[in-house]
C-alpha cells in the first residue's frame, strides 16, 4: 500500500488535535465539577490560587518548549491553548465559587459552580453583562487580579506561543533541509 496522501495526513492530524483539545477541556471541566470545594476562602485558599497560577505559568513555559520541538508546532500550540485557557479559567472559577460560598454578599447574587464559571468567562471575554457583579472588596480584588492575568494570558502567552511555533517551524525546516542535502546511497 502506498503512502498516505499529504492532505489526508494533515486532515487526520487536525482531527486528532481537535479531539485531544476537546477531550482536555472536557476533562478539566468535569474535574472542576467533581472536586470538593467545601473550604472557606481564606489566606490558604488565596495562597493555593497564587501557587496554582505559578504552577500554571511553569506548565505553559514547559509546553512552549514542547511546541518548539514538535513535529507540527502549530497543532501543538492549539493543544496547549486548549488545555491552558480552561485550566486558567477554572482556577479563577473555583476561587469565585469559594468566595461566594464563604461570603454571601461577595457578589450580586449567590454563585453555583456554573454561575462562577459563567462569571469567570464573562470577565475573561471582557463582555461584562452586569448580571453578576463583585460587591465586596475581596471579590473585586479577585476580579481585578483575573482581569490583569487575562491580559497577560492573552497578550504574553499568545505572543510566546506564536514565537514558539515559528521556532519550531524553522527547526523542522532546517532538519528537513539538512536531510535533503545528504548524499543518496545508490548502487
Amino acid at each position: 500500500m502506498g503512502e498516505i496522501p499529504s492532505t489526508r495526513r494533515r486532515r487526520r492530524l487536525l482531527v486528532g488535535c481537535l479531539l485531544r483539545s476537546t477531550a482536555s477541556a472536557a476533562l478539566l471541566t468535569w474535574l472542576y465539577y467533581l472536586v470538593p470545594l467545601d473550604r472557606e476562602f481564606d489566606a490558604v485558599s488565596a495562597a493555593l490560587l497564587v501557587l496554582g497560577l505559578v504552577a500554571f505559568g511553569c506548565l505553559v513555559a514547559w509546553q512552549v518548549t514542547a511546541v518548539t520541538r514538535a513535529a507540527h508546532p502549530g497543532l501543538r500550540a492549539v493543544e496547549v491553548l486548549a488545555t491552558a485557557v480552561p485550566l486558567f479559567l477554572l482556577m479563577f472559577s473555583a476561587a469565585y465559587f469559594l468566595v461566594a460560598k464563604d461570603r454571601a454578599a461577595a457578589f450580586s447574587e449567590p454563585l453555583t459552580r456554573t454561575d462562577a464559571l459563567y462569571f469567570t468567562v464573562t470577565v475573561f471575554a471582557t463582555v461584562g453583562f452586569g448580571d453578576i457583579t463583585p460587591i465586596t472588596r475581596l471579590s473585586r480584588v479577585l476580579t481585578t487580579a483575573q482581569m490583569v492575568a487575562d491580559l497577560i494570558l492573552v497578550g504574553l502567552i499568545a505572543k510566546v506561543l506564536f514565537g514558539a511555533v515559528r521556532i519550531g517551524l524553522r527547526r523542522r525546516d532546517a532538519a528537513a533541509d539538512s536531510l535533503s542535502e545528504l548524499p543518496e546511497d545508490g548502487p
